[in-house]
């Protein structure tokens, strides 16, 4: 497995460009992004647990549920959610929009929206920037970079990765791009992610690939307990590396399993960095559990709680809150037996041992939890052999200041 450039593009055979169609108020900044293939792919999809849905999502739901898919047009600067049939009608003349440009099917077209809920799709917008956000499509970085930014709104770092591995002597590619910085809470976030690959695989694989690398990646991820009403994760297979076709559980769907999860897992670690007026990437990994799913469980909810998150960002060994969100997160541990670490480039310090206060170095455990990038490792010591590593950030004052005049 080895990390190259190239993103959305890297894989063979697919196209990617942005432009600026004037959703965004101002042209600084794309807001229009289309992702095409060459050929018809095999499609997977996921889409947000929140009961109110946008439009682009149950319209892409619908397109997807053939697994078969070719393109994918995405805006922001617009959610498209809680607009009534005026918004699926958007949803739809967008797909429509995009299939009369590229001569294919609007069922083959996925649709994506992001930005402010409760607002009409100025779709006409859309259409009439189509010939532009053709013409602008190419098969390098710059046309994955514009795609890129075009689907981002209050994000500051990119999220991006290309990953290529070999197949019985052919190299296949994955590429992908996200973008969320607020309202992240699982499942899935105010997140959308668009990943392609070159490799040939059945649809059933490609969607059961997709589910178990987003449940050990994206809805591992919180910033601020808000799940979206737009959250979207599309993959897209062409088969254009003409590998032998995954047909069947066997190793090399195992290989390309965890190809996508680390791709996947690159940019939930990337969206957790980027939560809104974050100052600090926090992972918590909870080992020592009967099964994943406990261990999940508390990692979620260490990671979660506005405490927590708060002391991380004051540089505050304050573990007696750690304990305190393991407590009431519904998951089965002793309290007992439980020791608490922190870890960073500044060192590691225990600061609890058998779920009571041992003596520390105050000092260690402000330097270690002011560094960028923080662990808490929480081994339950309970003769269990289970892990789960959630991600979340801090908790700063600069969140209430972005998200207190978000529409304007």
């Amino acid at each position: 497995m080895k990390q190259i450039d190239g993103g959305l593009c890297a894989p063979k055979g697919f196209r990617a460009g942005g432009v600026w169609c004037g959703i965004r108020k101002k042209n600084d900044k794309r807001d229009l992004a289309l992702i095409v293939s060459d050929r018809l792919c095999t499609a997977a999809g996921m889409y947000t647990t929140n009961k109110v849905k946008a439009a682009s999502v149950l319209v892409t739901r619908e397109h997807l549920a053939s697994g078969r898919c070719q393109a994918v047009i995405c805006n922001s600067g617009n959610a498209n959610a809680c607009t009534g049939e005026a918004g699926l009608d958007a949803a739809r003349r967008m797909a429509r929009a995009a299939a009369a440009a590229l001569s294919i099917d609007p069922a083959l077209v996925a649709v994506g929206s992001t930005g402010v809920i409760g607002v009409p799709l100025p779709v006409e917008k859309v259409e009439a920037a189509m010939p532009d956000l053709v013409s602008a499509l190419s098969a390098d970085y710059k046309g994955h970079a514009a795609a890129l930014e075009a689907i981002m709104t209050t994000d500051t770092r990119k999220k991006e990765i290309a990953l290529e591995i070999e197949l019985d002597g052919k190299t296949v590619r994955i590429g992908a791009i996200a973008k969320g910085a607020g309202m992240i809470h699982p499942n899935m976030a105010t997140m959308l992610s668009f990943i392609t690959t070159d490799a040939a695989i059945a649809p059933a694989l490609l969607d059961s690939a997709l589910r178990l690398a987003v449940s050990r990646s994206f809805n591992r991820v919180t910033v601020d307990g808000d799940t979206s009403t737009n959250d979207m994760v599309v993959i897209l297979a062409n088969g254009m590396a003409e590998n032998a076709p995954i047909e069947k559980d066997d190793a090399n769907y195992l290989r390309f399993c965890a190809a996508l999860e680390q791709v996947c897992i690159n940019l939930a670690r990337a969206i957790a960095r980027d939560g809104e007026g974050a100052t600090r990437l926090v992972s918590c990994t909870v080992s020592g559990a009967g099964d994943e799913k406990t261990a999940e469980t508390l990692a979620k909810a260490i990671v979660g709680s506005s405490l927590v998150k708060a002391a991380c960002f004051g540089a505050d060994a304050n573990w007696g809150r750690i304990l305190c969100a393991m407590g009431y997160s519904g998951a089965d541990f002793e309290p007992e037996t439980v020791s608490v670490r922190f870890r960073s480039k500044a060192g590691e310090v225990l600061v609890c041992k058998g779920g009571a206060s041992i003596p520390f170095s105050e000092d260690l455990a402000k330097a270690v939890l002011s560094e960028e990038e923080i662990d808490i490792l929480v081994d339950l010591e309970q003769a269990g052999a289970a892990s789960a590593t959630c991600w979340g950030c801090d908790l700063t004052y600069d969140y209430v200041k972005i998200n207190g005049d978000y529409r304007s």
